[in-house]
């Protein structure tokens, strides 16, 4: 993997943005809402090396008014699994899955999604990668998923669904593509990188320290 100069910014601004051409989830969805489902996802999963994972929870609109993780997105490279906490809670796998060291997820300030989980099940979480961190040594200084994802790959993804209901009986199909693809999307973006497929010297958003002097 290529070392990137020092004094290498990247960054990309609101309106840079808004004017990518919108993501569109590529992949297949499983909705996990019963032990049998979840069993049989758990399995599948064992059997990866490498995953992406996200959660999402119900928005809070009230000061103080706090809620436990709703969903997590567990992401291969074909297909994402829609873990519906809400309903059926952390099983003993899947506990177990998001313990074990050998199989790597990849996510996104997951420190706070652990925090989150910890309200629902106590969880020792291992084997986690954070994009955050890790998209320094390219030297990008965004943070969040969507301007990563937009500085390497030119697409924007849509943050419409973030504060939906997230508890809701049953999620639309906008709500399925919408969590499936962050998850996904730290995936696709971990095994770019370590490809050494981005080249940041020449990214169109990329500044060099004497650019600003």
């Amino acid at each position: 993997m290529s070392t990137t100069n020092a004094n290498l910014t990247i960054s990309i601004s609101k309106e840079q943005l808004a004017g990518l051409p919108t993501m569109v989830y590529p992949g297949a969805v499983t909705v996990v809402d019963d032990p049998a489902t979840a069993r049989t996802a758990v399995r599948a999963l064992n059997r990866e090396g490498i995953v992406g994972f996200d959660t999402e929870t119900r928005p809070s609109f009230r000061k103080g008014q706090r809620h436990n993780v709703a969903l997590m997105q567990i992401s291969t490279h074909e297909r994402c699994f829609l873990f519906r906490l809400n309903k059926i809670g952390i099983s003993e796998e899947l506990k177990n899955f998001l313990e074990n060291p050998a199989i790597i997820k990849i996510g996104l300030s997951i420190h706070d999604d652990f925090n989150a989980l910890h309200r629902n099940c106590e969880v020792a979480c291992e084997g986690f990668i954070d994009l955050q961190q890790y998209v320094k040594r390219f030297g990008i200084k965004d943070i969040s998923l969507q301007k990563i994802y937009a500085i390497i790959f030119g697409e924007r993804i849509s943050k419409s669904q973030r504060l939906t209901n997230w508890e809701a009986e049953t999620l639309t199909p906008g709500q399925q593509a919408y969590a499936a693809l962050d998850a996904w999307a730290c995936l696709r973006i971990y095994d770019y990188l370590q490809a050494d497929e981005f080249d940041p010297e020449s990214s169109p958003y990329a500044r060099h320290e004497a650019d600003t002097i």
